[in-house]
């Protein structure tokens, strides 16, 4: 095999010193652009690629974070290489929320100068290994809320800093990004209550976790101050459509169709468009459907899906700054609450807003 070329030789190839290489690659800014254009040209005439890793070791660092999330294409049980690859699946899976703020954190890390390490486990456990192992190679650990528990944080954030995204701070020693998750589920029950008119509300989502209360507090919030009664949540969760399935087909049987289906995610509102399309229950005519976050899907759906918007991208990005702060050692306060907005749209009767 043939020997790779060094530092050494890009800085000999471009007249210039290593550290001016060395400075090429990791600060450019710091170097005028003939003399930069030069050692590029050298590096890429030789071949020469950066050893990151090497860089890392001389600083204590790895120059990579991690991000551990959930995946709802996860095949949940053991692995086999004879095992058959999945050859159809929702399209609508693809990108979800996860996947929205998963571009925030590439984008910011590349803008950062850091590597991006992921790493994923399925829904319907916390996948405790994964997340260790992931955490074991990086500078620092983003993790969406509720894939591994806050024991498990709480040891990995004494190793390496940790950023949680979700509605609370649940493992010491991490700081958490989240969003204001009660005031837009407010601001669309408000105008479902005060624009429609509606007083017949049924629920459609859990309240497994922080954000997921957040919004159901919210939505009863403000069926309280109107006077409208609130009922238990029609059982359901993100991702698992046989049982959004089932909650409403049971309401379609009993004959007790609501004014609207207010939904805690766009995946749940999705299922139970379908379900009342199958059924020849007509959206809006007949009754309203919302969401919350406000994917992809939501925008193309017929009809389009009234919803609340989430700044998924800037979630992402915020976890990678509030990361590189803690890396570095600043000292910054924990990030206050991103808004949400409602987005109003076809679902609940409104023209299309802008």
């Amino acid at each position: 095999m043939a020997q790779r070329p060094t530092v050494y030789d890009v800085a000999a190839r471009a007249g210039v010193s290593i550290a001016t290489v060395s400075f090429a690659f990791s600060q450019p800014e710091r170097v005028r652009k003939p003399t930069l254009d030069a050692v590029l040209a050298a590096a890429a005439a030789l071949g020469y690629v950066p050893n990151a890793s090497a860089r890392g070791l001389a600083r204590g660092r790895t120059g990579a974070i991690g991000l551990y999330s959930f995946d709802y294409l996860l095949e949940v049980g053991p692995a086999s290489a004879e095992a058959p690859v999945p050859t159809e699946s929702d399209a609508r899976l693809f990108p979800l929320y996860s996947d929205e703020v998963q571009r925030g954190v590439e984008l910011e890390c590349r803008r950062q100068g850091f590597a991006l390490m992921l790493g994923a486990g399925g829904r319907s456990a916390p996948h405790v290994p994964g997340v260790v192992d992931v955490a074991g190679r990086v500078d620092g650990l983003i993790a969406f809320a509720g894939v591994a528990s806050s024991e498990t944080l709480t040891r990995i954030a004494r190793r390496v800093p940790v950023i949680e995204l979700g509605g609370e701070t649940r493992a010491k020693g991490a700081r958490t990004v989240h969003v204001d998750n009660g005031s837009g589920m407010r601001g669309l029950v408000e105008h479902l209550v005060r624009e429609h008119g509606h007083r017949r509300f049924a629920y459609v989502g859990e309240r497994g976790n922080a954000e997921f209360t957040q919004r159901f507090d919210g939505y009863a919030e403000v069926l309280t101050a109107a006077g409208i009664p609130v009922h238990e949540p029609l059982a359901s969760k993100p991702g698992a459509e046989a049982a959004t399935r089932a909650s409403v087909t049971r309401v379609l049987d009993r004959g007790e169709l609501p004014d609207v289906f207010v939904c805690s995610t766009d995946q749940e509102a999705l299922v139970v468009l379908d379900v009342l399309r199958e059924a020849g229950v007509d959206v809006p005519g007949r009754v309203a459907v919302t969401g919350y976050d406000g994917i992809l899907a939501a925008r193309l759906s017929r009809p389009a899906l009234t919803t609340v918007r989430q700044p998924m991208e800037a979630v992402g990005r915020m976890a990678v700054r509030t990361l590189a702060a803690r890396i570095s050692g600043r000292a910054e306060p924990e990030p206050g609450p991103l808004p949400t907005v409602p987005w109003i749209h076809e679902s609940c009767g409104c023209r299309p807003c802008a």
